[in-house]
């Protein structure tokens, strides 16, 4: 017998089979739901710049379903209408010099190890376009960047380099731009439909088998291990183990030369190259699938008490007359608040990025601050939405005279 589809069968029972739908990577009906939340903000990094946009914004729900053939794991209640994706969209973690060191060592190390010199560089969501620019710098490279998110007044390209950003999605009708390497970072996991995609990425490469292609997506081995529910969000509604993507990869026409995780274990990288129409078929090995299973397992059986605690110990904070900032105002925050269903547990969040500080958090109001506004303020608690920062806040914190803060991660 079926148990009922509802949050708590899910919470005690752990997966169920469900029977509708297909896996959007590999066609497969044998897909498991583990984890719903209901209600969540449809976008989590618009800017919303009144509180109440910010608490009004459209919502919808997460189920999140796993694919026994090939372990790859989709929202099964993502609708893509409901997205907005515009010069609003501030998704940048560009002003974070942590980050901007990451991206730069990439873009060096792309460079060298596949030697991307005086080439042109086809970015798929370039976002303000940084990464494309750094690729460009590094190897006297071309770009073309696609995104509706870029903002023509930010354009970071320095120098004389022949760069062009095409503000829309990319789609089949720019398949005549052609570039030698091409580039998708952090894109593929906001596509519900990631095989057809990738085919008609493989098409439009067509006969040019020198063409090397680059993505980039987040690690879902480590949210499942972490229990990382705030790296669950709407937005996302594709999740990657290394297994499933080389799976997608393979199917879809390339042959994977790279596959790795970067940047404390939060991405996946690989790197491909087509190959003919007339290669046999590759199918992920068995064992990995199993090991996503067994993570899925571990995340069905954890989580719950996990989330408790994290709710609990916000409310004896609140209880004690604690100020509790979050640090880090993007996806993250809004899925651990929202998640948790906070309110005034958290009064503000804080951001490096000017463009998002007098801003509102999606969902859950809070106002988004600058570091400055601590040094009145005073917290006694921050909490780190993105451990690998952890001692630049803490650095932050004490050259604000704030280091009694106590400083959580999650």
């Amino acid at each position: 017998m079926t148990p009922e589809r509802n949050p708590e069968t899910i919470r005690i029972q752990g997966v169920e089979q469900i029977a509708d739908g297909a896996c959007p990577s590999c066609g497969g009906s044998e897909i498991r739901l583990f984890y719903h939340v209901e209600q969540v903000p449809v976008h989590s990094v618009l800017l919303m710049p009144t509180r109440e946009i910010a608490i009004n914004y459209p919502r919808g729900d997460i189920s999140l379903g796993f694919c026994e053939i090939c372990g790859f794991i989709s929202n099964t209640k993502f609708d893509p209408r409901k997205h907005e994706y515009s010069g609003q969209y501030e998704e940048t973690q560009g002003f974070s010099p942590t980050f901007q060191a990451f991206h730069k060592r990439l873009a060096n190390d792309i460079v060298e190890r596949y030697d991307v010199r005086e080439k042109t560089v086809l970015e798929i969501g370039c976002g303000k376009g940084e990464f494309l620019a750094l690729m460009c710098a590094a190897g006297k490279n071309k770009g073309i960047g696609f995104d509706p998110a870029f903002v023509p007044e930010r354009n970071p390209v320095e120098g004389e380099f022949d760069v062009r950003f095409i503000r829309d999605f990319y789609s089949e009708r720019y398949s005549g731009y052609k570039g030698d390497f091409v580039c998708c970072k952090m894109t593929l996991e906001h596509i519900p439909d990631v095989a057809r995609f990738m085919k008609t990425v493989r098409a439009a490469i067509g006969d040019r088998p020198d063409t090397t292609v680059f993505f980039q997506v987040p690690n879902v081995n480590r949210i499942l291990d972490d229990l990382a529910f705030w790296d669950i969000y709407y937005e996302h509604c594709s999740y990657f183990s290394p297994g499933s993507l080389a799976q997608l990869f393979v199917s879809t026409g390339f042959r994977v030369i790279d596959l790795e995780t970067d940047y404390d274990d939060q991405y996946l990288v690989i790197v491909a190259r087509p190959v003919s129409a007339d290669a046999p078929p590759v199918r992920v090995r068995e064992y990995e699938t199993a090991a996503v299973r067994a993570r899925v397992e571990h995340f069905c059986a954890n989580k719950v008490p996990a989330m408790a605690g994290w709710k609990l110990q916000l409310q004896e904070l609140k209880a004690r007359g604690s100020r509790t900032v979050l640090w880090g105002s993007g996806s993250k925050a809004v899925a651990f608040m929202t998640s948790l269903g906070l309110t005034d547990e958290v009064e503000y969040v804080v951001d490096i990025n000017p463009y998002r500080q007098g801003m509102y958090m999606a969902g859950t109001g809070q106002r988004i601050v600058s570091p400055e506004f601590l040094r009145n303020y005073k917290p006694n608690v921050a909490i780190a939405m993105i451990p690998i920062y952890r001692d630049v806040i803490k650095s932050t914190l004490e050259d604000l005279s704030l280091s009694g803060t106590r400083l959580l991660t999650v």
